[in-house]
């Protein structure tokens, strides 16, 4: 089933907001954002990446019967001879793993076990085979074994009708093998989110296509499309489109036919050249924040036939700092994940710096040897090359901040986005 579309007015900020903190832009998207993508289910195997849209809830027990956990011999505690030294009798046979042992061991004798085997009949504890002398068929070993010794009780890791997994899980290949585990071969998941990536400007070309003069080549679309790669959704390439009105409606039209989400970057704001702006003004209800940050302020949210569009500064560092803050929280939303902020811990600063107050701030920072975070040389928004040397981002809060060289700063590692 596909979920019904976000209303026309879910990015409508309230009357009266000029300069929108961080944190209150953030709130307002996750008040109204939620998945907009249909569900199907999928063989288990092939789910990898997927999201599920249901609680996966256990078929049965895991370890579905009590085995042992080590190899050894196995017996009732109950019927130990008394004393310190101890001598059992054992029955022919063993058991071992897939291979069980049929009958019912007697009281006062042991039986051979192998790890993971199933314990027998008239069993409850097993001993350590380093920890008794065998000679012949008995067994000798010192008292002082604990009832249910070196056992795995049935359903001890999972019980038959738990929830394994919960709904919005992002499947990793360890919970492929957990579901697999309690005998759950298909699973229900929400599709994978499909994005597409949209630049205009006449002045942009792709870095495989020669350049003439006053031209640049595509820079945030390739990183764009990459970064959601490495999220785990559909990139799909919308492609540079000319500075013309016609032209661009008919690649959003096409676009919203085909992607579950639209992002650009740049031709958000206000100029002669800024089709992209007057387009979702005019046909797609623009709504344009501007946001206390540094690097960034404006993001342009709309809607175009029913599917969002998410306009980015058209700076390579704004576009992905605001990237990595805004829009991978949504589209884990809009995937069905729910809402997610990147994991982030305190670290010693390796510089020093005066910050004014007004803007939260992010700076590219890495980690060095020493496990202190440096900072790129450059705070420009132009100079993508910092992306490329960092390894993750600096924030400082949005009050004023005298940062010392050893004093804790919070630290939000890039990986912490494909999680």
């Amino acid at each position: 089933m596909k979920p019904p579309p976000l209303r026309d007015d879910c990015f409508a900020m309230p009357r009266g907001v000029d300069w929108t903190p961080v944190d209150q832009a953030l709130a307002q998207l996750r008040a109204v954002l939620r998945p907009v993508v249909a569900q199907h289910d999928v063989p288990l195997h092939g789910a990898v990446g997927d999201v599920l849209a249901a609680d996966v809830i256990a078929p049965a027990d895991h370890p579905p019967f009590m085995n042992a956990a080590v190899d050894g011999y196995g017996f009732n505690h109950a019927n130990l001879p008394t004393g310190e030294e101890i001598a059992l009798p054992l029955v022919a046979g063993r058991s071992a793993a897939g291979q069980v042992y049929s009958g019912t061991v007697p009281m006062g004798h042991g039986v051979r076990i192998l790890t993971g085997g199933a314990i027998p009949q008239g069993v409850d504890t097993v001993i350590l085979q380093e920890d008794v002398n065998l000679d012949g068929d008995h067994i000798y070993f010192r008292a002082g074994l604990k009832r249910g010794a070196n056992t795995r009780p049935k359903g001890e890791d999972i019980t038959k009708g738990a929830v394994v997994l919960p709904k919005g899980r992002k499947l990793s290949a360890v919970d492929i093998g957990v579901l697999s585990s309690v005998g759950v071969a298909r699973v229900r998941v929400f599709q994978r989110l499909r994005v597409g990536v949209l630049s205009t400007g006449d002045e942009l070309v792709d870095s495989a296509t020669p350049k003439q003069k006053g031209q640049i080549f595509d820079a945030n679309r390739p990183m764009l499309l990459g970064a959601l790669r490495q999220w785990g959704y559909d990139a799909v390439d919308l492609g540079i489109q000319a500075d013309d009105r016609g032209v661009i409606r008919q690649a959003l039209n096409h676009a919203a036919q085909q992607v579950d989400v639209i992002l650009t970057s740049g031709g958000a704001s206000a100029g002669d050249e800024d089709h992209i702006s007057k387009l979702l003004g005019d046909e797609g209800n623009l709504q344009n924040w501007r946001i206390a940050i540094k690097p960034g302020r404006p993001l342009a949210l709309a809607l175009w036939r029913g599917v969002p569009v998410f306009g980015l500064p058209g700076n390579p560092v704004a576009a992905m700092v605001c990237a990595a803050l805004f829009a991978w929280p949504a589209f884990c939303a809009l995937s069905g994940q729910g809402w997610r902020q990147p994991q982030s811990y305190f670290a010693p600063a390796a510089f020093s710096k005066n910050k004014k107050d007004g803007r939260r701030e992010y700076l590219r920072a890495r980690l060095n040897d020493a496990g202190d975070v440096e900072v790129f040389a450059s705070e420009g928004s132009g100079r993508i090359s910092g992306l490329s040397w960092a390894d993750g981002l600096i924030e400082l809060g949005h009050g004023a901040e005298n940062i010392q060289r050893g004093d804790l700063v919070k630290f939000i590692p890039f990986g912490s986005l494909s999680t």
